[in-house]
């Protein structure tokens, strides 16, 4: 069967949205670190609209910094792939001409810094997730002991890591009096945009005190929220999307209809695209709704995802449709809803109500064990700040802290079966090692991972309060297994 690319684009059948835009014509203006089908679901699908009204100047080029497989399956077919929106009334495809071209960042990662310094280049998008900027997740600052800070501090013109790319490109662009360009996260990060600045400019200044004052006083870094549940693909959605396109796509991006990006207007020069053609928000202060999607919607999904994977539930929609993880998902959200301050006009009733309506969604087979990954960068903002404002308040967190409870049991790496979990997490090897020594004794357990401070802090951990919570928690998940202590939570 021919392959999806430029040359087929006319074959594909009528129903099938494509680019209306000449692709030749468009200038590469956004470089994005971490091309991975999330971004592809989203920051390319609000870029394409732009293009496809008109403004030419947002064509992206994407970077992976760890695998050739994106680039591999996408340099096979002038970068289209195809977007599948499924949602309970069917499928609708769109084929995506954002992304004019791909790199492997370890492969030859100067031709990524020379891409950087492209004046053209305007705007620096990433979604690399939480571990892949090299910090401490209980205190947002940069690890200054990771292997590849210290690789980059001493391998300037050779980085491997996104502080390394972003510095050094920032160096060389300020050298030539090029102007900066804007810094734009969109990882599930705290104050996104301000952590990511404060990442920078420290590494910055490990290398040289003047151009970490260059760096902030001339490289905006806006915080942003992304929303979008984008589940792996699978051999069958690829199959399926095939045969109706008519032509093969070995890369196309499953998704919900479901998609928000709220962003602020903070941008170098002013230079942006105008995402809001599809909806994007830009407003002057993000972290309310940054807070409202991390507390509600990703501290929901994860304790979701940790109980109902030791449960035996696959999706997220399969654990939905026990009646007790509903209601737990409907808690986790209530109290963590206590927690927010959010502006006038905001609808955080209608908010959880489209979460649970998100979570049933059969059309989208988000895998509880693609959420479970890299909990340890993923607990501080999605579950543990609720939980301190929580306790602040004097205000109960037994339902809050099953999801904390849930990962400890998951990082054990034995299931409830006595089977081999593949825990992908940065600190796996040292989690097993301490719940190897601890045992499944909740007493030793709990206590023994609390001490883990890159991702309890210190003054959470030593709470009596939390402490006692969590070794109660766990200690149900053990002696009754997950759905038993889920069903006595939510009676």
């Amino acid at each position: 069967m021919p392959r999806l690319s430029n040359a087929t684009l006319g074959r594909l059948p009528h129903d099938i949205a494509r680019p209306r835009y000449d692709r030749g014509a468009v200038a590469t203006g956004i470089v994005h670190l971490g091309l991975g089908a999330f971004q592809r679901a989203h920051q390319a699908m609000y870029t394409e609209a732009a293009l496809n009204a008109g403004d030419h100047r947002w064509g992206i080029l994407g970077a992976s910094l760890r695998s050739p497989a994106v680039r591999d399956a996408l340099k096979t077919q002038d970068a289209l792939y195809t977007l599948a929106v499924r949602g309970a009334d069917g499928e609708r495809l769109q084929v995506i001409g954002a992304i004019k071209d791909v790199l492997v960042a370890p492969e030859n990662p100067a031709a990524l810094l020379a891409a950087l310094c492209d004046p053209a280049v305007m705007i620096v998008t990433l979604t690399v997730t939480e571990k892949g900027y090299c910090y401490d997740p209980a205190t947002t600052a940069l690890d200054e002991k990771h292997p590849d800070i210290v690789h980059d501090l001493a391998n300037a013109s050779a980085p491997r890591s996104v502080p390394g790319f972003l510095v050094e490109a920032l160096r060389r662009r300020h050298e030539a009096q090029v102007p900066a360009f804007t810094v734009l996260c969109c990882d599930n990060l705290p104050h996104n945009g301000r952590t990511v600045g404060g990442i920078v400019s420290r590494f910055a200044a490990l290398r040289d005190k003047a151009l970490a004052g260059s760096i902030r006083n001339e490289v905006h870094f806006p915080s942003t929220m992304v929303d979008r549940i984008t589940p792996a693909t699978t051999d069958e959605d690829r199959a399926a999307i095939t045969a109706h396109l008519g032509l093969e796509d070995a890369t196309p991006v499953v998704t919900e209809p479901f998609t928000q990006w709220v962003i602020e207007d903070r941008f170098s020069r002013g230079l942006r695209p105008d995402w809001s053609i599809v909806g994007a928000e830009f407003v002057t202060d993000v972290a309310p709704y940054e807070n409202m999607k991390l507390r509600l919607l990703n501290g929901s999904h994860s304790t979701l995802a940790y109980l109902g994977y030791l449960a035996g539930y696959e999706t997220v929609s399969d654990t939905m449709q026990d009646a007790n993880y509903r209601r737990l998902a409907q808690a986790v959200m209530d109290d963590a809803a206590t927690t927010l301050k959010m502006p006038p006009g905001a609808d955080v009733a209608a908010y959880k109500r489209a979460l649970i309506e998100r979570y049933e969604n059969p059309a989208l087979r988000h895998r509880t064990w693609q959420i479970c990954m890299d909990g340890s960068q993923k607990l501080p903002q999605r579950l543990l700040g609720s939980i301190r404002d929580r306790l602040a308040a004097g205000a109960p967190i037994d339902r809050l802290v099953m999801g904390v409870a849930g990962w400890m049991r998951y990082v054990t790496g034995i299931d409830e079966q006595g089977k081999p979990i593949d825990v992908r997490d940065p600190l796996s090897a040292r989690l097993r090692a301490i719940a190897d020594q601890a045992g499944l004794v909740a007493d030793r357990l709990a206590p023994a991972l609390l001490d883990v401070r890159e991702i309890f802090g210190v003054e959470l951990a030593a709470d009596p309060r939390f402490r006692t919570a969590v070794t109660s928690a766990l200690a149900r998940i053990i002696a009754k297994g997950a759905k038993g202590a889920v069903a006595e939570l939510t009676p």
